[in-house]
């Protein structure tokens, strides 16, 4: 037992109890299955990498382009692993996987992640989770996983949506056993399931399905009460946390996450364009609500309130980072996600109530795989409550709302059980937001 706790790193602060069973299992599947890719991949040649692949690997090898720092970190991280958990024998093994996975689009029924699937035991290794905290590693890797979504946006991808074509599909993510597990009625495009000449339904690619649009009027109605201190939410998910009388700046990487109203909304100097102080202050002492977004969840955010949106922007920063003293996770950062909310990429969209009741920030920030992030609004637009305000592409997510100081009354919206388990598509009408589970134009929050 302690040998597989060795795996990864030294047992953590704050989570030194032996790994589940069923965790021992998930880590055997996770190193099979990395196996099993570099089956595949390992007669790729390094001359035939990928460019943005192929930027990040003369980074951490011994050529005119690399870093010794992160080079020492990187070698180092390979061997941390014991060898009976190691599937990669050297950087290039890894990267020839890497380079193979961003070439495919997922298939329905393997592992949907797959490149928190290479990273999951190397980011948690003494030396890897300090090569994922570097600023230029982070850069590079993320002109990889762009590369990446530009093929998941290309037509290319569409095929794994319905490989044979078969009208109605029969295989795929236009399968009956998909749309069973991701309520794909709800979808606008599922009026095209029958339709011969639209195979894959209209979808243009992968990721075009990844954040499918929904008929919204039908599954997720406004709330008959329009009052304008009903505040509703702003994506399908999961309550992570809520936190009230938020600091402006606090120690957030230690235990317990606290949130840091100042790194949250992007006002220190890692962010090219800082959030200008007067638009933080409001903030201080105010209430965040953060929710997950699981793979299978509606990847479009919309506005929780009515009013002008006076800040909207994207704020680059860290892809795949996580807390050390959250102890091992297998899923690649999901038990970080509060401390990710102020370090990774992340968008910023605060919006100024029409009836004078304050400023709302809207924060969708990407964990794990692409979760690149795009807005559908721009700073001066006025924006409906329940207005679509953008989506993330393919990967991981959660999202984080922020309330001005004195401007909530009550929650309606509770955090999940530790044990809750919700459809992550919210196929039912039985999903309640007082148990933590979100649906997107709910009402969670009342207003003063």
């Amino acid at each position: 037992m302690q040998e597989i706790l060795n795996l990864l790193r030294v047992a953590s602060e704050s989570r030194q109890a032996e790994l589940s069973e069923a965790d021992q299992e998930k880590i055997q599947r996770i190193y099979q299955w990395q196996l099993a890719t570099l089956e595949h991949a390992k007669n790729t040649s390094v001359e035939d990498f990928q460019p943005a692949v192929k930027s990040l690997y003369n980074y951490l090898t011994c050529t005119a382009q690399s870093d010794s720092t992160a080079r020492r970190f990187a070698t180092s991280m390979i061997t941390e692993i014991p060898e009976q958990y190691r599937a990669f024998n050297s950087l290039t093994d890894w990267f020839k996987c890497i380079d193979y996975v961003i070439q495919r689009a997922p298939v329905f029924g393997e592992e949907t992640f797959p490149m928190s699937k290479l990273f999951v035991f190397y980011m948690f290794s003494p030396s890897g989770n300090s090569l994922f905290m570097l600023q230029e590693f982070n850069s590079l890797l993320t002109q990889v996983l762009r590369t990446w979504c530009t093929f998941l946006d290309s037509s290319d991808s569409k095929s794994v949506l319905n490989p044979n074509q078969a009208v109605p599909a029969t295989e795929g993510w236009l399968s009956p056993a998909a749309q069973e597990e991701l309520c794909l009625e709800q979808s606008l495009n599922f009026q095209n399931h029958n339709n011969p000449e639209m195979p894959y339904w209209g979808f243009s690619s992968y990721n075009d399905f990844f954040h499918r649009q929904l008929d919204l009027e039908q599954y997720r109605p406004l709330p008959e009460d329009d009052s304008d201190k009903v505040v509703v939410s702003a994506n399908d998910g999961t309550v992570y946390r809520i936190s009230r009388d938020v600091k402006r700046c606090d120690e957030f990487w230690n235990k317990g996450q606290p949130y840091s109203l100042l790194d949250m909304l992007g006002g220190t100097s890692n962010n090219p364009t800082p959030t200008p102080e007067e638009l933080i202050e409001p903030f201080i002492g105010g209430d965040v609500m953060q929710s997950f977004l699981s793979g299978a969840d509606y990847h479009r955010w919309h506005a929780p309130i009515s009013g002008k949106v006076i800040r909207a922007q994207v704020i680059e920063g860290m892809t795949f980072s996580e807390l050390i003293s959250e102890g091992l996770d297998l899923s690649a950062g999901t038990d970080s996600q509060v401390y990710q909310a102020m370090v990774n990429t992340r968008g910023l969209v605060i919006i100024e109530s029409d009836q004078g009741h304050g400023l709302v920030a809207v924060i969708p920030i990407g964990i794990t795989e692409i979760s690149s992030i795009s807005l559908s609004i721009t700073e001066g637009q006025r924006v409906e409550k329940g207005q679509e305000l953008g989506y993330f592409s393919y990967g991981g997510s959660t999202l984080a709302l922020v309330f001005q100081k004195d401007m909530v009354a009550s929650f309606t919206a509770q955090e999940a059980p530790e044990d809750a388990e919700f459809p992550a598509c919210k196929c039912t009408n039985n999903c309640s937001a007082d148990q933590g589970c979100l649906r997107v134009r709910g009402e969670i929050a009342r207003l003063k």
